[in-house]
């Protein structure tokens, strides 16, 4: 038997509160009815005895308490599901906003998800090639992981996100592979880029897009991560696909999470932020992995924008002790006009050592990585030394680091937002640049190895430039 529940005991903000509320649950969805007829959507967020505090999601303007309706629907948010959501475009809370009419369910799933048993859980295993040197031979992103990516307000994120979306592959022929891409808070102008980015570059068939905008109501940004995340778990799960999950912003999503515990009036931890945060963006992280018994995966790479570039705010903080390593963009190689700015030194992937070298990669990764990282590490202390006694004053090795650095930034480090680099010839080039460095310098790497690979060379740009390009 349905129950309307006829008028409002209270309003704030977007919160509404009934009292003698029988038979509610929390998160449960209503069905708000106004005195127009109008109808609205809203979820119980807070129970108190038979005391209800529904967050409605197109706001509460002109919500009479006297004459308004709710009716409990006796589910949680839940999201239609089929295999033809690939290449769909859905606001933030999965409705299709395309033009291209309503999803046939298939069925329908529970946005909060279940959690994955930690022993049916795979250990990540094997890479997804993004196509960017950097991030593919120094911090390899591995199926099943979740490596976020720290930048800066006005940093070149976004165009990061579009060309990991449209470069993204797996190394398995026939394996199916898609990518779930999900805007939190963004303006109209950049919601707009990302779709045509997808549409010309032809990739959109293989991407479901869920975009929420920066003027949409905040509930709907904290449902946006939950239901592209769903959406993942569906095509990975149930589908069989290898499923990439990259979501945009999570500062944005952190940010609607604590105006809306304010409006609950919650009392607040860290700068503002719920107490829960933590908990909060594990309940979103933990749900990438891969299943016993499944065919598909889960990958997550989360991006957070640092305030301030403060890598210690509780944003990424959190975020840092949750995820398996973080691809740091730095601002002085941003403003040098080095894209992608990746900052190598900070930035790391703790799965990556079991998912590169023979059988995933080439056997030489592994050691070319240790020593790319090594080099690099040189030369930012020969720049430092520089600063102080003048680069004059330095001994030939640091000078030939200083070389290196110049080199490994220009080249490796920068490429083309349409440039697309194989694994391989991203090793080849990672050696090339290790060849400008004395052959005695190159200590974490055995000697059959560099037998194989270095070839002395005089650093001239020639030698070092990928044909390629």
């Amino acid at each position: 038997m349905l129950l309307d529940y006829v008028g409002v005991t209270e309003i704030n903000g977007s919160l509404i509160v009934i009292d003698d509320v029988e038979n509610a649950s929390f998160e449960e969805v209503v069905e708000i009815r106004l005195a127009d007829g109008s109808m609205r959507q809203g979820r119980i967020v807070e129970m108190d005895g038979k005391r209800a505090v529904i967050q409605v999601f197109e706001g509460t303007r002109g919500i009479a308490l006297d004459n308004t309706r709710t009716r409990l629907t006796g589910h949680p948010m839940e999201l239609a599901l089929s295999p033809e959501i690939l290449g769909r475009v859905f606001d933030g809370a999965g409705r299709p906003i395309d033009g291209l009419g309503d999803i046939f369910p298939e069925k329908r799933a529970n946005i909060n998800g279940t959690p994955i048993n930690p022993v049916a859980r795979i250990y990540p295993k094997n890479y997804i090639n993004t196509g960017i040197s950097s991030i593919d031979t120094l911090m390899t992103l591995i199926r099943g992981q979740k490596l976020p990516i720290f930048s800066g307000s006005g940093m070149k994120h976004n165009e990061l996100a579009v060309q990991i979306a449209r470069q993204a592959k797996i190394s398995d022929e026939g394996e199916k592979f898609c990518i779930i891409f999900a805007a939190m808070g963004v303006k109209n102008d950049v919601a707009e880029y990302f779709r045509r980015s997808f549409d010309e570059s032809g990739v959109l068939q293989r991407v479901v897009m869920f975009l929420n905008l920066s003027n949409d109501p905040i509930i709907e940004r904290i449902l946006t991560p939950r239901c592209a995340l769903t959406a993942a778990e569906y095509l990975a799960f149930e589908q069989g696909m290898h499923v990439l999950v990259i979501m945009t912003d999570m500062t944005s999503y952190a940010e609607a999470l604590r105006e809306f515990s304010s409006s609950k009036g919650e009392i607040p931890g860290r700068k503002g932020y719920p107490g829960y945060l933590y908990s909060d963006l594990a309940s979103l992280y933990e749900r990438a992995g891969m299943v016993i018994g499944k065919q598909g995966s889960v990958t997550q790479i989360p991006i957070l924008t640092m305030p301030n570039d403060d890598v210690t705010h509780p944003v990424p903080d959190l975020t840092g002790y949750i995820t398996e390593g973080q691809i740091v963009l730095d601002r002085a190689l941003d403003s040098a006009g080095t894209y992608p700015p990746v900052s190598v030194l900070p930035s790391l992937s703790r799965l990556m050592k079991d998912g590169i070298g023979e059988g995933y990669t080439r056997t030489d990764h592994s050691a070319l990585s240790n020593q790319l990282f090594a080099s690099y590490a040189h030369v930012i202390d020969a720049r430092s030394l520089a600063s102080v006694i003048g680069e004059e004053e330095l001994s030939p090795s640091d000078k030939k680091y200083l070389e290196f650095g110049k080199l490994f930034e220009k080249y490796f480090v920068n490429q083309g937002f349409n440039e697309n680099r194989t694994i391989d010839q991203s090793l080849d080039l990672g050696w090339r640049l290790l060849s400008v460095l004395p052959r005695e310098e190159l200590d974490r790497v055995d000697e059959e190895t560099l037998n194989q690979y270095y070839q002395p060379s005089d650093g001239s740009i020639q030698d070092i430039s990928v044909e390629e390009k």
